[in-house]
């Protein structure tokens, strides 16, 4: 009475009509199953081949701080070398112009001693002790200055100097060679191993070479 009941999955399909697959093509279950692309040339991921512009720039940047530093430590260094020197400077010579105006009374002392005939020293017992006296001053005089640098050109007997003598005269002698100091008129000093005051001398001359025959 009733007709077959027919199970859909059993009906056919209409004609024309291609049967629809049990399963979908299935997608990759993984991400990582998917092919990956190539790596590109040039491509940031890949390992540097150098340091980058930015590690350049601070290279240079440091380079540059360092010798600022190295000259300005230089500077430092000559400023204190310099600041020294000065410093020496002026305690070596910060008496220069008193021990100028008192080298007038060494020389007066000295004058003081060459006026006293050697011969009434001995005969005069107070020309000799007047003559003591003045010579211990003198005595003390200089060694005050040469505490503080000051010293006596030796000038006596010496090759003329321009650098620390000044030539009054010139005296023919056979005493001497030519260019010798035979007779100081004034003591010079150094202080410091710098000029003071020039020793006034008396240097000798060659005497004409007739004057030499003559006297020969």
């Amino acid at each position: 009475m009733f007709g077959k009941k027919t199970n859909p999955a059993e009906t056919a399909a209409p004609e024309g009509t291609a049967p629809a697959p049990e399963t979908a093509a299935a997608a990759p279950a993984d991400a990582s199953e998917a092919a990956e692309p190539p790596p590109q040339s040039g491509s940031s991921s890949g390992p540097s081949s150098g340091p980058s512009a930015r590690e350049q720039q601070l290279e240079a940047e440091l380079a540059q701080f360092k010798d600022s530093m190295i000259r300005q430590l230089a500077e430092v260094e000559n400023a204190r070398k310099r600041a020294e020197r000065e410093m020496d400077d002026l305690r070596k010579f910060a008496i220069t112009n008193f021990a100028r105006d008192i080298l007038p009374v060494a020389d007066n002392l000295r004058r003081a001693l060459d006026a006293i005939p050697a011969d009434q020293r001995e005969t005069n017992p107070a020309l000799k002790n007047l003559f003591i006296g003045v010579e211990a001053t003198e005595r003390q005089l200089v060694g005050t200055l040469e505490k503080f640098g000051v010293q006596a050109v030796v000038a006596m007997g010496q090759p003329f100097d321009p650098n620390f003598h000044q030539a009054m005269q010139e005296v023919e002698t056979a005493d001497a060679p030519a260019g010798t100091v035979v007779q100081v008129y004034q003591n010079g000093y150094t202080i410091a191993d710098r000029l003071l005051r020039p020793a006034l001398v008396v240097v000798a001359k060659a005497a004409p070479a007739g004057k030499v025959d003559q006297q020969a």
